[in-house]
Parts: C-alpha cells; sequence; structure tokens
C-alpha cells in the first residue's frame, strides 16, 4: 500500500472542496495538499446547478433581509450566528468568482444580474444564464490549477478515516484505475463529498451522490445532524430526476393543475397582488418545502395530469416569449425538449416534485469543524447549520465558496495551534491495514442470494413511501425496520467481478454500505421528530413544537443497531420563531 504524506486531505474536488483548496494554497504555498475525488472534478454535482448564488449586491436588498428570509425559510432551525457570518461573506466571495472569470449574467447597464428565487423578498441571486454551477464549478478548477502545491487525485474512492487517540490522522482510499490502496497520512482531514439524494428513487442528484463522506464521519463517531429534513424541489422532469431550475419560476414561469388553474394561492402563498419593482409576489416563488406540499395535496385531491412517468402538475412559460426563454433559460428549454419532448415556448412542461438536497449532515460549527479535532466538513455534507429545516434556493452554492474557505481557514489555524498535531504513523499504518483487510474480505465473501440492485430498490422505495414529503409514526416504522433488514441483508452480496481495474461493483458496493448508513439515520431522525417543520411533516403530529423540537438532532453511530438521536439547542440570536408567511403582502 503506497502511503502519501500531506498536511491537509480534501475529500471531494466539487465546489467546496476546490474552494478549501484554493484557500489553503493562498494561505501557505508551502502546504502540501491532496485533493480526492472518486470522479473527474468537472464531472462533480456542483457542476448540475443551474438556478444561481444568493448574494446581497443591490441597493435596495439588505444583509438584514437576507438573514430575514434564510432564518424564516429554515423555519428557524436555523443556527442564527452562522446565518450571520454567511450572508456577510457571500457578496464578497461571489465577487471573488467574478475577479476569478466566472461570466456572471448582466444587466444592460453592465452590472451583475439578480434574479428571484422562491423564499426570497428581494432579487439577490446572481446567475449565470441557467449553468450557474457548471460555470462556477469551472471557475473554480481553472483557478485550482495555478497552485502547484494542490496534488490531485482523481477517481479514487476513500473507504476509511484513520483515527488515533480521538484526533484524525487522515484516510484510506482505493485507486480506482489499478484497484490498489492508498493511504493518506495528514493531521487534518477537510471533508467535501456531497449529500446522499440517492437513498431515494426520483431524485436530482447524480450517481455519485451516495454519501460517502456522510458515512465515513458517522462511522469515526462524529454525530450526523437534523438528518430528517430532506428537501424536495417542486419542479423535476418527470422519469428522468433531471431539475428545470428555480429560475423558471423566478422569470415568471406559473404552475396549474389539471382546470388550468394556479393552485397556489389556496395553500398560504397568494393571490398574486401587485407588488414593486424588488419586493416580489409570492404564489410560485414561494419555498421549495411549500410549494412541494401543495402538490402532493393536490395529487390527493385528483387535481394532478396523470402521465407515463406518473402524476404531475404543468410549468407554464410559454408568456415569457422565445427571446427570454432564450436569453435566460436556454439549458432548461433543451432538456425539455430532449426529455419530455416539449417545447417550453409552445407547450406547458410536466412536472413533480423530486428529491434535491439534504440539509442535514456532518454535525459541524461555525468554523466548519466537527467535534473531532483536525476533521472539517463543507457543503451539502456538512450541516452548519444555515439552512434549518428549508434551503432557500441558491443558497447553497453560495455556502460552498463560504465554508469551504472557512474550512480551510479553521485547518490552517489546528496545525498552527499551540499544540502542533502531528501523525501517529504507527497507528494510522494498523488502521490502513485493516481497512485494506475489509477490501479483501469482500471479494471472499460467500453469495448470500442478495443483490445490490435489488437491496438499493428496496432501501429507495422504502424511504419514498415512509420518509417522503408527509410522514407518519406507522409509515417510519415499517421504514426503519426494512433499512435494519436491508443493513444485514447487504452482507449476502458476493462480488462476481474478481478484477482490480475500475471495478465498478465494488465502488457500488461500498456506495451502498454507505446509503444504507446514512438512510437510517433520516428515517430514525424524523422517526423521533414527533412535529411539523420545514420539509419534515407529519400526518400525525401537524404543528410545530418549539417547546420540544426547536433543536437540532444528533444521530449517533452505533455500529449494527440503529443510530442513537440526541438533541442539540438552536442558537438564536436575534430572531425568535414566529410565522412563516408568504400570503404576497409586503414586508
Amino acid at each position: 500500500m503506497e502511503t502519501i504524506q500531506s498536511d491537509v486531505v480534501i475529500i471531494g474536488a466539487g465546489g467546496a472542496g476546490l474552494r478549501a483548496a484554493i484557500a489553503l494554497a493562498e494561505a501557505d504555498p508551502s502546504l502540501r495538499i491532496a485533493l480526492l475525488s472518486k470522479v473527474y472534478p468537472m464531472r462533480s454535482h456542483t457542476c448540475a446547478a443551474e438556478g444561481g448564488a444568493a448574494g446581497v449586491i443591490k441597493g435596495d436588498d439588505s444583509l438584514d433581509l437576507h438573514f430575514g428570509d434564510t432564518v424564516g425559510g429554515g423555519d428557524w432551525l436555523c443556527d442564527q450566528d452562522a446565518v450571520e457570518f454567511f450572508i456577510n461573506e457571500a457578496p464578497k466571495e461571489l465577487t471573488q468568482l467574478e475577479h476569478w472569470g466566472c461570466p456572471w449574467s448582466r444587466e444592460k447597464d453592465g452590472a451583475v444580474g439578480v434574479r428571484p428565487f422562491g423564499g426570497m423578498k428581494m432579487k439577490r441571486t446572481w446567475f449565470a444564464a441557467d449553468k450557474t454551477g457548471f460555470h462556477l464549478l469551472h471557475t473554480l478548477f481553472q483557478t485550482s490549477l495555478k497552485y502547484e502545491s494542490i496534488r490531485r487525485f482523481d477517481e479514487v474512492f476513500t473507504t476509511d478515516l484513520l483515527v488515533s487517540d480521538g484526533r484524525v490522522q487522515g484516510c484510506c482510499a482505493i485507486e480506482m484505475r489499478t484497484g490498489e490502496m492508498l493511504q493518506f497520512q495528514a493531521p487534518a482531514v477537510i471533508i467535501c463529498s456531497g449529500g446522499a439524494g440517492r437513498i431515494f428513487p426520483f431524485t436530482t442528484n447524480g450517481a455519485i451522490k451516495t454519501g460517502d463522506g456522510m458515512a465515513l464521519a458517522y462511522r469515526a463517531g462524529v454525530p450526523l445532524k437534523d438528518m430528517e429534513f430532506v428537501q424536495y424541489h417542486p419542479t423535476g422532469l418527470p422519469g428522468t430526476g433531471i431539475l428545470l431550475t428555480e429560475g423558471c419560476r423566478g422569470e415568471g414561469g406559473v404552475l396549474r393543475n389539471k382546470d388550468d388553474y394556479r393552485y397556489l394561492q389556496d395553500y398560504g402563498m397568494g393571490p398574486e397582488t401587485p407588488l414593486g419593482e424588488t419586493v416580489l409576489k409570492t404564489m410560485e416563488l414561494g419555498p421549495r418545502d411549500r410549494l412541494s406540499q401543495a402538490f402532493w395535496h393536490e395529487d390527493k385531491a385528483g387535481n394532478t395530469i396523470p402521465t407515463k412517468w406518473g402524476n404531475c402538475v404543468y410549468l407554464d412559460m410559454r408568456h415569457l416569449g422565445e427571446e427570454k426563454i432564450n436569453e435566460r433559460l436556454p439549458f432548461v428549454r433543451e432538456l425539455a425538449k430532449s426529455y419530455v419532448g416539449v417545447d417550453m415556448v409552445t407547450d406547458m412542461v410536466p412536472i413533480r416534485p423530486v428529491v434535491h438536497y439534504m440539509m442535514g449532515g456532518i454535525h459541524t460549527d461555525i468554523n466548519a469543524a466537527t467535534p473531532m479535532p483536525g476533521l472539517f466538513a463543507a457543503g451539502e455534507c456538512a450541516c452548519v447549520s444555515i439552512n434549518g429545516a428549508n434551503r432557500l434556493g441558491s443558497n447553497s452554492l453560495t455556502e460552498l465558496l463560504v465554508f469551504g474557505r472557512r474550512a480551510a481557514e479553521s485547518a490552517i489555524a489546528y496545525l498552527n495551534g499551540a499544540q502542533k498535531p502531528a501523525v501517529d504513523t504507527a497507528a494510522a499504518d494498523r488502521q490502513a491495514a485493516e481497512a485494506e483487510g475489509r477490501i479483501h474480505a469482500l471479494f471472499d465473501r460467500k453469495d448470500g442470494g442478495e443483490t445490490i440492485a435489488g437491496i438499493r430498490d428496496a432501501m429507495a422505495d422504502s424511504m419514498e413511501s415512509g420518509a417522503g414529503i408527509y410522514r407518519s409514526e406507522e409509515l417510519l416504522k415499517d421504514t426503519t425496520a426494512t433499512l435494519a433488514d436491508l443493513r444485514k441483508r447487504q452482507t449476502g452480496i458476493a462480488l462476481k467481478d474478481k478484477s482490480k481495474v475500475f471495478n465498478t461493483e465494488l465502488t457500488q458496493t461500498l456506495e451502498l454500505s454507505c446509503m444504507l448508513d446514512v438512510a437510517q439515520a433520516v428515517a430514525v431522525s424524523a422517526f423521533e421528530r414527533k412535529e411539523s417543520r420545514g420539509s419534515h411533516q407529519r400526518l400525525d403530529h401537524t404543528e410545530r413544537d418549539d417547546t420540544t423540537y426547536l433543536k437540532h438532532s444528533m444521530a449517533q453511530y452505533r455500529g449494527e443497531d440503529a443510530p442513537a438521536i440526541d438533541y442539540l439547542d438552536v442558537v438564536i440570536t436575534k430572531s425568535q420563531p414566529g410565522v412563516r408567511d408568504y400570503s404576497g403582502a409586503k414586508s
């Protein structure tokens, strides 16, 4: 096994990982930085983001408004000190991207353009047409190439964290093209591995988003925080998992049911009222959790449209005109044409809610530090928590930048602290050998009649039925029981492919184990939270309960048993819990 000595290892080379790597290299050119990714960085899921990144720039907007929208949108489960830091740093990070060459879309006077996004009272979402994530990731990747201290390891799968005396010591990974194990010894590790949407059957998440980094930290003893909060995006292309950006509604698209009726006004988000240029209407620009829940109610009432992909509603953008659609939403138009055969210039597009984002993740503080010394996390895999019970669209891309940099700064402070951390090489070598032995054991496992696809489908179906848009004690009991059984059954999977080179069966077996652990944390956390808040809606506990549950859930790994759930107080600085009002009244 080859051993690579580094100062900082970054697991994940998407937006957060690249931003962390750049910040490390800028701060100290002598640092040895290992950047690990199971795909080529430009295939990271950040690339799929379409709509934009939030940051206050216009004179009629304010940091206080961004703070209020974020905390209220998160149903007051956000840590408000973290939100304050985030909204103050957001414009600086987006401007930095501008200086690095990100081609933000412009107004006619040359100023950076901003568009409206759901749950925000002001236009504050910077965008690059409808390929914002693509351009953001390109900009970060190209910038990272300037720094010789960033050593990339593409197409490696991280299997274990190395830990000694309660401190992180590095990690182990499989080099996919050779099948050989690599040991990375480093006193600091930053996890930026993305979310875990693939635990559900219908998701915008690419195949790589299997919760690997979450599972690494979880198994090493770091809690997973607020895992019950899973965001459905209201406008997914049915049958594909492809997202139609919130920018569609930000530019003026509307949702209609089978009767051609704009039904959102019946769900506390309207009716549409004449407002000023900058103070926005709600309706289609309500928050994602409310819009997805409205679809569920419309479907139960029989107001949706049956299609070969399941029941849908329509996204109507015909009134925008071809010129505006081609300028602002060219990629979305192409997607609708290619995948459902509909041209949004002339026809309405069928859509339905789709799992999009996880508000929960690895527990970190405002400095992106986990409870384990030397271990940091940023991006969707982490929960800092600025998103609370429901993330507002376009906050996530900015979060990658703000907390990717923050994690790097915290890692440097840790390395330069009074107690200079060092790697216990003997302990790291011993754990790496054990990790390699577990991989070898997978090749020797006897066939128990189970398949990767069979267990993965059973997991996803159980999550959708029990831990979807609406939940109940009975449904969650069934889901938690199913997941416990599947975690046992996965040991009956035998590898038929015994080769080393790009053994995708091995990778998928490892990913499945991560997904089952993360899915169980989601389901058990949801079972224990007996209230409705944000994206977590209980049919048997329909009200928000601030007395009991104005707290973060903390899922602690317990091996083969279900996780233990504890709670941590939410940080409240200046906004006391109130009513989420999206009725269209001016604020």
